[in-house]
């Protein structure tokens, strides 16, 4: 079993559409008994608190039904985990920050390096824009997540 997590800040967009996207995808390829997912903020501003509601249209005009709660990122995640996937470089350093000794370095790669059609080299945080900047974090997921599962494929 593979398991993977999404982090962001607040886990109440980018993640948990990544974790959502992932799981419509390991679905759709039959995977559910190979692969598992979920999601965590590296802040605790949101615990609790569903996905946000903008980044729920987004994704549901592509099928997709945005599940969970906010949850923040804890050390025990890098051993309860098969690879730690951040949304941008500032989720990374502050994730990669709680493994003072470097043991799990490997583990935490940036969500965009599984980029097939997209060049961009992190997921642009859509929380204070306005609803195309939702559609276009759901469309550079989307891509990301299918470059992912071709690779723990």
């Amino acid at each position: 079993m593979t398991k993977l997590l999404f982090v962001c800040l607040g886990n109440i967009c980018r993640s948990p559409s990544a974790e959502n996207i992932m799981n419509h995808l390991i679905e759709k390829a039959d995977l559910g008994d190979r692969i598992t997912c979920d999601s965590a903020g590296t802040g605790g501003y949101h615990i609790g608190s569903p996905p946000d509601k903008r980044m729920a249209v987004a994704a549901r005009k592509r099928d997709i039904e945005l599940l969970g709660a906010a949850r923040q990122f804890q050390r025990k995640d890098f051993e309860n985990f098969d690879l730690i996937l951040a949304m941008d470089r500032d989720n990374y350093r502050n994730i990669l920050a709680l493994d003072n000794a470097g043991k799990y370095k490997e583990k935490v790669r940036l969500m965009c390096d599984f980029c097939q059609k997209y060049d961009l080299k992190e997921v642009p945080d859509p929380y204070y824009g306005g609803p195309e900047g939702f559609d276009r974090v759901i469309d550079l997921l989307l891509d990301a997540c299918e470059g992912l599962l071709e690779y723990v494929k």
